[in-house]
């Protein structure tokens, strides 16, 4: 693993049936569909082949339909579920070697899990929800009720210390359960679609919390969601998925300029690119346009290599000159005229 890897998966296998080895080998001499293995042997294909690694803060976002594998790929991490094939390493650990005892202390104190349905105690306070992995780690009451107080607090749930889970919203259940999570300090996050059962607008509220969090906190997560929209929100990177396979892996600029099969181009298809696709990506290299055009670019407007096709359009209104744009260092680096940026608008690309 790379120093800032956190994460790594590598060519992971999980087939579920009796003959699994038999239709691994199978997939890979035959190229077998997930149908066709089901058809031969029984065997239902959960993920196949699947290699990727999370680095150290990032948000990485696995995404694909119901059935696509992504569910079940996010719980080998913590080993909940035991691969057919492949290796896993999680902070530098071989998750697969770990002893009962230490794939335990890892669950406990290392990894921090939120599914969609949180499962919360209905028998306890909102508070000793959110302090029952300490509880579990034999931390004294005083140490486990401060750690809980200060987690509420960061999801907004501070006054709601003595509730109990039936006497809050869906949205507020689900708000204990990323405070939970939290408690325990963990260094990876595991969200499997934790807010596809809300509305819209308490959705997008998480949604903003969260991204709060993880840059405060600077927490490495991987998130499982069916909804494109929500990777594209809050992932560094997205994985997209289809019958257990990953189809492609990239930034959510790559993934919506440059999909890698129709699959993946069905999927950002309606997808607005304006918050998506950044001036580095459409512009045409100085010393190219300088060699076409010959007017005095000083007067120009200039912006950084990271401004939006949204904050493009705004500026390209204002000026008739093209926009000139500029690196980390204010070294003039590309141009965008008014042709350049149409073809942005229009495919994301020069």
């Amino acid at each position: 693993m790379g120093t800032d890897e956190v994460i790594r998966l590598e060519r992971v296998w999980k087939v579920f049936g009796e003959q699994a080895e038999d239709a691994i080998a199978a997939i890979q001499a035959r190229g077998l569909s997930k149908a066709e293995v089901l058809g031969e042997f029984g065997c239902v294909v959960g993920i196949a082949n699947c290699s990727f690694s999370v680095k150290k803060g990032e948000i990485f976002c696995v995404m694909g339909l119901s059935g696509s594998g992504k569910s079940t790929m996010v719980r080998h991490i913590n080993r909940l579920i035991e691969p057919s094939a492949g290796s896993i390493t999680v902070l530098g650990q071989d998750v697969l070697a770990l002893s009962p005892d230490q794939l335990r202390k890892m669950r406990a104190t290392n990894l921090g899990m939120v599914f969609q349905h949180m499962a919360l105690l209905p028998h306890r306070t909102v508070r000793d929800n959110v302090a029952f992995p300490l509880q579990v780690r034999g931390e004294p009451k005083s140490r486990r009720w401060e750690v809980s107080q200060r987690c509420l607090e960061m999801v907004d749930l501070q006054g709601y210390e003595d509730r109990f889970p039936r006497e809050l919203s869906g949205g507020m259940q689900q708000r204990v359960g990323l405070a939970r999570a939290l408690a325990s300090d963990p260094d990876v996050l595991l969200m499997d679609e934790p807010f596809s059962a809300l509305d819209p607008l308490i959705r997008r509220q998480l949604q903003d919390q969260f991204m709060a969090l993880s840059a405060e906190l600077g927490k490495t997560t991987v998130f499982i969601t069916h909804d494109l929209d929500e990777a594209i929100r809050i992932g560094t990177r997205i994985a997209i998925m289809k019958d257990g396979r990953i189809v492609q892996i990239g930034t959510p600029e790559e993934i919506v300029t440059r999909p890698a099969d129709d699959y993946v181009r069905d999927f950002v298809d309606g997808i607005s690119k304006l918050k998506l696709v950044f001036a580095h990506s459409i512009m045409v290299p100085i010393s190219q346009y300088r060699a076409k055009h010959w007017e005095n670019l000083d007067a120009s407007i200039r912006v950084s290599h990271a401004t939006d096709l949204d904050h493009l359009i705004d500026v390209s209104t204002a000026t008739e000159q093209p926009i000139v744009i500029t690196a980390d260092d204010g070294t003039d680096v590309g141009v965008i005229d008014k042709p350049t940026l149409l073809k942005g608008i229009q495919g994301g690309k020069a």
